[in-house]
């Protein structure tokens, strides 16, 4: 992959660092539809290029600002108008008018507010309260909006409209479950939810029941699959690599993550890739950009128990 298209939406976790290890595993031969249950930014699906694809998310904001990319109403020549008039404001009045323009989101849920939210917001954070409400503060950068930022989003929204009109991808809100269950045998999916234990109230709460209804629904979907999570950092490990997940190959490589209110708090994690398929063995030995990389097998003594028989 010569480069990696960074969409116009940020994320927490977001796997722009990541797209060219995620494209060596897969080797997607573009047959079948590339299915996201989580689509995020959208930056590993969107830079893979698919012919058909599905792409969804329980977050309606994220779908909401997608589909009017494909249907025109957000337009390379619009965002650049909003961007640079809310911006200018935003330059003279401050976090007054971040607060302004989040609860006109709040109740309008206009995508371009989203859109100057996400990128103004406090380290581009998406979280929402109980009620349904963006309640991330200001980022503190009133001079945001500057000219060659503007550009740079205008170019990320006009990459998206391109590909929405070239290829047939279909953005749907729904629940993860009803995404994977329309998978065949022949589609791929890719999966990077929110991490359990790590980012919470991206939208919904990710949490170890919805952990094991995502095991669930992997294991008996028929087509091949992975998954990106997290698999131990300096302090702790993901329960669930040595128990849910051991079954499938999983491989592993350090990242960093630029999350966090104070440096100090921002380390190096282990990634993880889990899939039901053995990746290219040839790709995962060979050092790319200084990482090492380690396989693990399969291993199948873990069995889901009655009690965890969720809905």
């Amino acid at each position: 992959m010569n480069k990696v298209h960074v969409p116009p939406i940020k994320c927490q976790g977001i796997k722009t660092k990541l797209v060219d290890w995620i494209d060596s595993v897969i080797h997607w031969n573009n047959e079948g539809t590339w299915i996201e249950p989580f689509v995020g930014s959208g930056v590993v699906g969107f830079n893979m290029l698919p012919k058909q694809a599905l792409f969804g998310d329980s977050n309606p904001h994220i779908i909401r600002f997608y589909e009017a990319i494909q249907r025109g109403e957000i337009t390379p020549q619009n965002t650049r108008q909003f961007l640079e008039k809310e911006g200018t404001i935003l330059k003279k009045a401050g976090e007054a008018h971040y607060y302004y323009i989040r609860e006109r989101f709040n109740q309008s849920h206009d995508p371009l507010d989203f859109l100057f939210l996400n990128r103004s917001c406090f380290n581009g954070v998406i979280r929402f309260n109980q009620k349904g409400a963006f309640n991330v503060p200001f980022g503190h950068k009133p001079e945001r909006f500057a000219p060659a930022y503007v550009t740079k989003i205008v170019n990320q929204v006009a990459f998206v409209a391109d590909c929405t009109k070239t290829f047939q991808w279909k953005f749907v809100c729904q629940d993860f479950r009803e995404t994977i269950a329309l998978a065949s045998s022949k589609d791929l999916i890719y999966c990077d939810p929110p991490y359990l234990g790590r980012h919470v109230d991206y939208f919904n709460t990710w949490d170890e029941a919805q952990e094991l209804k995502l095991y669930k629904a992997l294991k008996k979907s028929p087509n091949r699959f992975i998954l990106s999570t997290w698999h131990s950092n300096a302090y702790r490990k993901n329960p669930y690599i040595e128990t849910l997940w051991q079954e499938f190959f999983i491989l592993t490589r350090e990242h960093f993550y630029h999350v966090g209110a104070q440096e100090t708090n921002r380390n190096p994690m282990l990634e993880a890739l889990i899939m039901n398929y053995r990746p290219p063995i040839s790709e995962i030995y060979r050092p790319q950009n200084g990482f090492q990389y380690s396989l693990f097998e399969p291993h199948n003594s873990y069995t889901v128990q009655a009690t965890d028989d969720l809905p």
